[in-house]
């Protein structure tokens, strides 16, 4: 995809859900290095159900995971799913963790310390390489069988996302990858939203906003989290929509709305944000669309992951591949 002298994996990230399977397996028919999935437990079904389901009916797609949060998970439980996943897609999962902002914040939690993510894949690695670990306080290992699990070691990649000077240091430590700002070292991805206008057609037309309205809304939901009522008050419509939210909940409860609809769907007070929302930013014809994965290479990324949202993710799929292969 892109340019033949642009080194940009293009790949999609969608969430865990009944269509799942069904858009990675045109994702591999349009020419997706990778279909990345989501896991957000209050917000979308276990994603490595649907990872097995797209792995069987798929064969030369790569998976992988954007993101997987630790605290959800065991990491005895984790180490399991993951070498099931492997073992199914024939090696081609990558396993990216994180902190979980958007799951613990909807969870009522904090997110993570990057010294427990590290430590969590410390002991996960370890697993994987058919080495004893250390959860709760005791020694684990895996005891998988003959035939029961892939012979370990397991040798599947473990990329993080992380942000920062010490997210960044804490990558060159224990990770194969990077999904964030670019590593000196480490190969890094990045997400993005975006849509291919069809011909004539206006960037704030309603198709438009309501395919990238779901991911340019977040900025409001981030700020809501992180910064409380001033923050977002300080952005256009944020007092409004702080309002529209508050009054639909108690305050020991408002962490329940915060993110609803993220990333996939709207509700009706994060509809009134779409006037102003970024309409330009990978919106655009083709030729547009292909400039600005140009200059994300630039960057020094290596992969995109388009993030498509709305209500027709094939078109969203179709298009951005056809713009990526330069045709």
């Amino acid at each position: 995809m892109v340019d033949p002298e642009v080194s940009l994996e293009v790949s999609c990230g969608l969430p865990p859900g009944p269509d799942f399977a069904d858009l990675a397996v045109l994702a591999e028919r349009l020419g997706y290095r990778r279909v990345w999935i989501y896991d957000s437990a209050p917000l979308w079904e276990d994603p490595f159900v649907h990872l097995a389901l797209a792995a069987e009916r798929t064969t030369r797609i790569g998976l992988g995971t954007a993101v997987l949060v630790p605290a959800e998970r065991s990491v005895m439980a984790m180490a399991a799913a993951v070498a099931a996943i492997a073992r199914i897609s024939d090696g081609r999962f990558r396993a990216c963790f994180g902190t979980g902002f958007t799951s613990r914040i909807a969870a009522g939690q904090r997110p993570m310390k990057l010294a427990a993510l590290a430590d969590y894949v410390t002991a996960l690695r370890q697993l994987l390489a058919g080495r004893t670990a250390v959860a709760d306080g005791q020694p684990v290992r895996m005891l998988h069988g003959p035939g029961l699990a892939g012979p370990r070691p397991l040798d599947v990649p473990i990329w993080l996302s992380v942000f920062g000077p010490k997210g960044a240091g804490l990558a060159t430590e224990i990770a194969d990858g990077v999904v964030g700002a670019p590593h000196p070292t480490l190969p890094t991805a990045t997400i993005m939203s975006g849509t291919v206008l069809d011909p004539g057609e206006d960037p704030r037309s309603d198709r438009v906003l309501e395919a990238v309205g779901p991911w340019r809304v977040v900025d409001w939901h981030n700020a809501y989290a992180q910064g409380g009522a001033a923050a977002v008050d300080a952005l256009p419509g944020g007092s409004a929509w702080r309002d529209a939210l508050e009054a639909l909940a108690p305050d020991g409860e408002r962490h329940l709305l915060t993110f609803e609809g993220h990333v996939t769907h709207l509700p009706d007070r994060d509809r009134a944000l779409l006037e102003h929302i970024d309409t330009r930013t990978f919106v655009g014809d083709p030729e547009r669309i292909r400039r600005g994965l140009a200059r994300l290479a630039g960057f020094g990324f290596r992969e995109v992951v388009y993030t498509p949202a709305g209500p027709d993710i094939p078109r969203e799929l179709t298009a951005f591949a056809g713009a990526a292969h330069n045709s």
